[in-house]
């Protein structure tokens, strides 16, 4: 009699001490979480891409390992399936990021050009691969309000031929988060990539010549001409917030204007001109690529749509789109407000070394293949 006690002792320390030392991981993780949220600046809120790279960085091993601790019917699974969980690899990948049997997550962050492997190519040209995917730099915010002196300047935009006087209601934004992104053949004795943007001669005349020549074809749009570089200065923001910046004036527009169903955010790549150029039919065209946000739920619509632009484009305008690319964790912001509408996606229109004749062309291009799909499905919702 006197044994049976000492028996259950001997059974029952282990598993207290099992699960006293569950409780300190778990209270070790919660009070790192909230020290990480603690020690962020003020004004720098966290956002779902820094909630989703913080899980990311902790193995599902942890979690199938902790929860078939406590729920025996998870034991009954193949054990050889789940690999056996470390404590020392956990606290690893959860305090440096590394992973030591990928070792991706040891150069990733650290080789230049080596993170496009992190992101998935949905539809692409032959010569589209992970090397060549749009770059997305975090240049110093003095670098991009910096001017410098025009060359070839822009001929005024008039109005084209066939331009229509009626148009729809404003059914498309346009908008450009990177605002002064500008192109090295427009700009005196600037050769460096890094240094291509202007206050003026950017990527907004690309927007404003859309705009008219989405008009050509009968559909109103609303060209946004925030200077928000000027925004991310007057708030004391860094370039890499120029998304949040943006994300307010999206939504004040889109109440305002309740038949808006289309947001194109419009940048310039930072690739060269044997990545973001092409030729059709004797005339050189700036190439686009359409960028889907992967740090996001429910993005399939809006992948959709931008795998149906690219095809038509291949039909219309062979090589004209560069591809669709879902892209997202660190170093990018993985959501370019494409949760504020399934019809809400990002375009690349050429690169550094674009010309202005170029770019245009390319919209006019992008204009007709975008109005075919929307009278399309125009017409299908009358039905």
């Amino acid at each position: 009699m006197s044994k049976k006690p000492l028996m259950q002792t001997k059974y029952a320390v282990p598993i207290f001490v099992k699960l006293l030392f569950y409780w300190i991981l778990v209270g070790f993780i919660v009070f790192s979480i909230i020290g990480a949220i603690a020690s962020l600046p003020i004004g720098k809120k966290t956002n779902q891409s820094f909630i989703l790279s913080g899980s990311e960085n902790v193995s599902t091993d942890f979690y199938l390992t902790l929860l078939s601790s406590e729920f025996r019917t998870l034991k009954s699974f193949d054990q050889s399936e789940i690999q056996k969980f470390s404590v020392s690899d956990f606290i690893l990948q959860l305090t440096t990021q590394l992973n030591r049997t990928d070792i991706r997550t040891l150069f990733g962050n650290e080789i230049p050009g080596f993170y496009p492997y992190q992101n998935r190519i949905i539809i692409g040209q032959a010569n589209t691969n992970y090397s060549n995917l749009p770059i997305e730099s975090s240049p110093p915010l003095e670098v991009v309000l910096e001017d410098h002196n025009v060359i070839d300047p822009p001929k005024d935009d008039q109005d084209m031929p066939g331009h229509q006087d009626q148009t729809t209601e404003p059914a498309v934004m346009i908008y450009n988060t990177h605002n002064r992104e500008s192109f090295l053949p427009h700009l005196d004795n600037v050769t460096d990539p890094n240094q291509a943007f202007h206050s003026e001669v950017n990527v907004t005349l690309v927007s404003q010549h859309l705009n008219k020549a989405l008009a050509k074809h009968g559909i109103g749009s609303i060209v946004d001409q925030t200077d928000f570089t000027q925004v991310l200065h007057d708030k004391g923001w860094e370039y890499w917030q120029s998304y949040q910046a943006s994300r307010e004036v999206v939504k004040t527009v889109v109440a305002q204007n309740e038949k808006i169903n289309y947001l194109f955010d419009i940048h310039r790549d930072s690739r060269r001109k044997d990545d973001t150029t092409v030729t059709i039919n004797g005339e050189a065209y700036a190439q686009v690529f359409f960028v889907i946000g992967a740090d996001y739920e429910g993005n399939q619509k809006n992948i959709d749509l931008a795998r149906t632009l690219h095809e038509n484009l291949e039909q219309n305008y062979p090589g004209l789109s560069r591809g669709v690319a879902e892209m997202g964790g660190a170093g990018r912001n993985g959501v370019y407000n494409q949760d504020l509408s399934e019809n809400a996606i990002l375009i690349e229109f050429g690169g550094v070394d674009s010309t202005l004749d170029e770019l245009y062309r390319t919209a006019e291009a992008l204009a007709e293949v975008f109005a075919d799909y929307y009278w399309e499905a125009e017409a299908v919702a009358k039905n």
